[in-house]
């Protein structure tokens, strides 16, 4: 079996960049979160601290959680620590190999993103289809690099505070 690829996301973003606020998600997507339950789920999935700190339940159930971290005294229950991104990678890609899965997630912030887009193979991306206001943005993604191979567009609903469209892109 090839080694597992690299995939940043899943990645939620508002229109204008906007994928968090006060350490916690800006909106209420439930079927946008079942998705990333989905993908993720029996992965690798790598993530920094306040991304770690933000997640209501942790550690992420079925998936091997690795946090980076350079804080040596950071010991969260139930992950993996690293200092470096390219070791939470490696250890990613080895637990993917023995658990049989062909990918790891870079899940965030928005540092880890920047660092795992020049190397992921994979972008999943929901694109929100409102300009929200919040204190993390993401930097604008050269789409031009990427193939979009899947699209799903989802209206408001009682569900879903706000309309989104469900991405996939391969690098080209």
């Amino acid at each position: 079996m090839p080694s597992a690829i690299l995939t940043a996301g899943p990645i939620a973003r508002a229109r204008n960049g906007v994928i968090g606020r006060d350490g916690d998600l800006p909106w209420r997507l439930k079927t946008d979160l079942a998705n990333f339950r989905a993908v993720t789920m029996g992965k690798p999935v790598i993530m920094g601290r306040k991304t770690w700190e933000s997640l209501p339940k942790r550690p992420l159930v079925g998936r091997t959680n690795i946090v980076l971290s350079r804080d040596g005294s950071f010991e969260p229950h139930g992950a993996v620590v690293c200092e470096e991104f390219g070791e939470a990678v490696s250890i990613g890609r080895e637990q993917a190999e023995e658990d049989g899965q062909s990918e790891v997630c870079v899940i965030g912030g928005v540092s880890l993103f920047e660092l795992a887009l020049p190397k992921a193979k994979r972008l999943y991306l929901t694109d929100i289809d409102a300009d929200i206001e919040g204190d993390v943005v993401l930097p604008p993604i050269d789409e031009s690099r990427w193939t979009e191979v899947r699209r799903t567009a989802y209206p408001a609903s009682d569900d879903d505070q706000y309309p989104f469209t469900i991405r996939v892109l391969e690098r080209r």
